[in-house]
Protein backbone atom coordinates (compact mmCIF):
# COMPACT_ATOMS: atom_id res chain seq x y z
CA UNK A 1 0.00 0.00 0.00
CA UNK A 2 1.28 3.56 -1.34
CA UNK A 3 2.13 4.97 1.77
CA UNK A 4 0.34 8.22 0.61
CA UNK A 5 -3.22 6.42 0.62
CA UNK A 6 -5.28 6.78 3.48
CA UNK A 7 -5.29 3.44 6.04
CA UNK A 8 -7.78 0.88 4.53
CA UNK A 9 -10.33 0.09 7.63
CA UNK A 10 -11.82 -2.99 8.55
CA UNK A 11 -15.10 -3.59 10.38
CA UNK A 12 -15.86 -7.07 11.51
CA UNK A 13 -19.58 -7.58 12.94
CA UNK A 14 -21.67 -10.70 14.14
CA UNK A 15 -23.55 -11.63 17.02
CA UNK A 16 -21.89 -12.49 20.53
CA UNK A 17 -19.86 -15.54 20.02
CA UNK A 18 -20.35 -16.16 16.42
CA UNK A 19 -16.49 -16.20 15.35
CA UNK A 20 -15.79 -12.44 15.08
CA UNK A 21 -12.61 -12.98 17.17
CA UNK A 22 -10.95 -15.79 16.11
CA UNK A 23 -11.45 -14.41 12.20
CA UNK A 24 -9.63 -10.80 13.89
CA UNK A 25 -6.89 -13.07 15.09
CA UNK A 26 -6.65 -15.14 12.00
CA UNK A 27 -6.18 -11.82 9.55
CA UNK A 28 -3.92 -10.74 12.65
CA UNK A 29 -2.04 -13.71 12.08
CA UNK A 30 -1.66 -14.19 8.68
CA UNK A 31 -1.27 -10.34 7.73
CA UNK A 32 0.80 -9.53 11.00
CA UNK A 33 0.17 -7.70 13.71
CA UNK A 34 2.98 -4.94 12.40
CA UNK A 35 0.63 -4.26 9.70
CA UNK A 36 -2.66 -3.97 11.26
CA UNK A 37 -3.58 -1.55 14.16
CA UNK A 38 -6.18 -3.63 15.81
CA UNK A 39 -9.70 -2.04 17.93
CA UNK A 40 -11.74 -4.45 19.62
CA UNK A 41 -14.71 -2.18 20.10
CA UNK A 42 -15.41 -4.21 23.71
CA UNK A 43 -12.54 -2.18 24.89
CA UNK A 44 -15.33 1.04 24.48
CA UNK A 45 -17.33 0.01 27.19
CA UNK A 46 -18.24 3.17 29.19
CA UNK A 47 -15.98 3.76 32.17
CA UNK A 48 -18.25 2.43 35.49
CA UNK A 49 -16.39 3.54 38.27
CA UNK A 50 -19.25 5.79 39.83
CA UNK A 51 -21.85 2.71 40.44
CA UNK A 52 -21.84 -0.08 42.59
CA UNK A 53 -21.02 -3.45 41.68
CA UNK A 54 -24.56 -4.47 41.94
CA UNK A 55 -25.69 -1.53 39.32
CA UNK A 56 -22.92 -2.85 36.81
CA UNK A 57 -24.16 -6.27 37.12
CA UNK A 58 -27.57 -4.76 35.83
CA UNK A 59 -26.54 -2.99 32.99
CA UNK A 60 -26.98 -4.04 29.53
CA UNK A 61 -24.15 -4.31 27.64
CA UNK A 62 -25.23 -5.74 24.11
CA UNK A 63 -27.31 -2.23 23.98
CA UNK A 64 -25.22 0.63 21.62
CA UNK A 65 -25.34 2.82 24.78
CA UNK A 66 -23.28 0.68 27.10
CA UNK A 67 -20.59 1.89 24.64
CA UNK A 68 -18.23 4.87 23.75
CA UNK A 69 -18.61 4.95 20.25
CA UNK A 70 -17.62 8.18 19.56
CA UNK A 71 -14.03 7.83 21.24
CA UNK A 72 -14.00 5.23 18.93
CA UNK A 73 -15.18 7.52 16.30
CA UNK A 74 -12.31 9.58 17.23
CA UNK A 75 -9.44 6.83 17.58
CA UNK A 76 -10.12 5.96 14.09
CA UNK A 77 -9.96 9.61 12.55
CA UNK A 78 -6.88 10.25 15.00
CA UNK A 79 -5.09 6.76 13.02
CA UNK A 80 -5.94 7.69 9.76
CA UNK A 81 -4.51 10.82 10.19
CA UNK A 82 -1.21 9.31 11.07
CA UNK A 83 -1.51 9.50 15.02
CA UNK A 84 -1.12 7.28 17.95
CA UNK A 85 -3.56 6.70 20.29
CA UNK A 86 -4.15 4.94 24.00
CA UNK A 87 -7.18 2.58 23.52
CA UNK A 88 -9.20 1.90 26.95
CA UNK A 89 -8.57 -2.06 28.59
CA UNK A 90 -12.48 -2.79 30.22
CA UNK A 91 -12.27 -5.21 33.30
CA UNK A 92 -14.77 -7.71 32.47
CA UNK A 93 -14.38 -9.54 35.99
CA UNK A 94 -15.21 -6.19 37.95
CA UNK A 95 -16.81 -4.58 35.10
CA UNK A 96 -15.46 -1.20 34.47
CA UNK A 97 -12.07 0.46 32.79
CA UNK A 98 -9.05 -0.63 33.85
CA UNK A 99 -6.26 2.32 35.14
CA UNK A 100 -3.94 1.09 32.02
CA UNK A 101 -4.90 1.92 28.66
CA UNK A 102 -3.02 0.17 25.36
CA UNK A 103 -0.82 2.27 22.62
CA UNK A 104 -1.99 1.41 18.82
CA UNK A 105 0.31 3.10 16.40
CA UNK A 106 -1.13 3.93 13.06
CA UNK A 107 -1.06 1.07 10.27
CA UNK A 108 -1.83 1.08 6.81
CA UNK A 109 -4.56 -0.99 7.86
CA UNK A 110 -6.66 -0.72 10.74
CA UNK A 111 -9.15 -3.54 11.80
CA UNK A 112 -12.49 -2.77 14.12
CA UNK A 113 -14.14 -6.13 15.67
CA UNK A 114 -17.50 -6.09 17.52
CA UNK A 115 -21.21 -6.73 18.15
CA UNK A 116 -22.07 -3.28 17.44
CA UNK A 117 -20.29 -1.19 15.52
CA UNK A 118 -22.28 -1.59 11.97
CA UNK A 119 -25.33 -0.19 14.27
CA UNK A 120 -24.54 3.61 14.27
CA UNK A 121 -24.30 5.42 10.54
CA UNK A 122 -21.07 7.88 11.43
CA UNK A 123 -19.15 4.91 12.63
CA UNK A 124 -20.03 2.49 10.07
CA UNK A 125 -19.14 5.27 7.33
CA UNK A 126 -15.54 5.15 8.29
CA UNK A 127 -14.78 0.77 7.22
CA UNK A 128 -13.96 0.48 3.42
CA UNK A 129 -14.69 -3.25 4.42
CA UNK A 130 -17.44 -4.48 6.11
CA UNK A 131 -17.84 -8.35 7.07
CA UNK A 132 -20.53 -9.97 8.96
CA UNK A 133 -19.74 -12.94 10.79
CA UNK A 134 -23.41 -15.08 10.42
CA UNK A 135 -23.18 -17.97 12.80
CA UNK A 136 -26.91 -20.39 14.44
CA UNK A 137 -27.58 -18.69 17.27
CA UNK A 138 -27.70 -21.69 19.95
CA UNK A 139 -23.99 -22.06 19.03
CA UNK A 140 -23.10 -18.73 19.64
CA UNK A 141 -24.42 -19.07 23.05
CA UNK A 142 -22.77 -22.22 23.84
CA UNK A 143 -19.39 -20.17 22.92
CA UNK A 144 -20.32 -17.21 24.80
CA UNK A 145 -21.26 -19.90 27.93
CA UNK A 146 -17.90 -21.51 27.86
CA UNK A 147 -15.87 -17.71 27.36
CA UNK A 148 -17.82 -16.22 30.32
CA UNK A 149 -17.32 -18.85 32.67
CA UNK A 150 -13.46 -19.77 31.63
CA UNK A 151 -12.76 -16.43 31.25
CA UNK A 152 -14.53 -13.92 32.88
CA UNK A 153 -15.17 -15.53 36.36
CA UNK A 154 -18.99 -15.61 35.47
CA UNK A 155 -21.72 -18.49 36.99
CA UNK A 156 -24.02 -20.22 34.60
CA UNK A 157 -26.99 -18.55 36.12
CA UNK A 158 -25.85 -15.50 35.43
CA UNK A 159 -24.73 -16.12 32.07
CA UNK A 160 -28.19 -17.94 31.14
CA UNK A 161 -30.24 -14.81 32.52
CA UNK A 162 -28.15 -12.41 31.07
CA UNK A 163 -28.47 -14.06 27.50
CA UNK A 164 -32.51 -14.28 27.81
CA UNK A 165 -32.80 -10.91 28.99
CA UNK A 166 -30.35 -9.09 27.39
CA UNK A 167 -28.24 -10.69 24.75
CA UNK A 168 -30.58 -12.20 22.33
CA UNK A 169 -33.25 -9.17 22.63
CA UNK A 170 -29.91 -7.29 21.64
CA UNK A 171 -29.08 -9.52 18.84
CA UNK A 172 -32.56 -9.12 17.48
CA UNK A 173 -32.95 -5.71 18.11
CA UNK A 174 -29.40 -4.49 17.23
CA UNK A 175 -27.38 -6.90 15.30
CA UNK A 176 -29.28 -8.75 12.91
CA UNK A 177 -30.55 -5.86 11.24
CA UNK A 178 -27.25 -4.48 10.86
CA UNK A 179 -26.17 -7.59 8.40
CA UNK A 180 -28.26 -5.16 5.54
CA UNK A 181 -25.18 -3.23 5.36
CA UNK A 182 -22.16 -5.53 5.38
CA UNK A 183 -20.58 -6.12 2.11
CA UNK A 184 -19.64 -10.19 2.68
CA UNK A 185 -21.12 -12.19 5.30
CA UNK A 186 -19.20 -15.18 6.43
CA UNK A 187 -20.65 -17.87 7.62
CA UNK A 188 -19.11 -19.51 10.94
CA UNK A 189 -16.05 -16.58 10.77
CA UNK A 190 -12.42 -17.72 11.38
CA UNK A 191 -13.76 -21.45 10.76
CA UNK A 192 -14.95 -20.78 7.42
CA UNK A 193 -11.60 -21.43 5.65
CA UNK A 194 -12.36 -20.19 1.97
CA UNK A 195 -14.14 -16.92 3.35
CA UNK A 196 -11.51 -16.44 5.82
CA UNK A 197 -8.44 -16.81 3.35
CA UNK A 198 -10.28 -14.65 0.35
CA UNK A 199 -10.49 -11.60 2.64
CA UNK A 200 -6.65 -12.31 3.46
CA UNK A 201 -5.76 -12.52 0.35
CA UNK A 202 -7.90 -9.36 -0.32
CA UNK A 203 -5.92 -7.05 2.45
CA UNK A 204 -2.66 -8.63 1.53
CA UNK A 205 -2.99 -7.41 -1.65
CA UNK A 206 -3.87 -4.31 -0.57
CA UNK A 207 -0.88 -3.65 1.25
CA UNK A 208 1.53 -4.82 -1.03
CA UNK A 209 -0.06 -3.74 -4.03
Amino acid sequence: MSASRPPYVIGIAGASGSGKTTLSEKILEEIGPDNIAFLPHDAYYRNQDHKSFEERLKVNYDHPSSLETELLIEHLGLLKAGHAVQIPVYDFINHTRAKRTNLVEPKNLIMVEGILIFTEKKLRQLFDMKLFVDTDQDICFIRRLQRDLVERGRTMDSVVSQYLEMVRPSYLEFVEPTKRYADVIIPEGGLNLVASEMVIARLNSLLHG
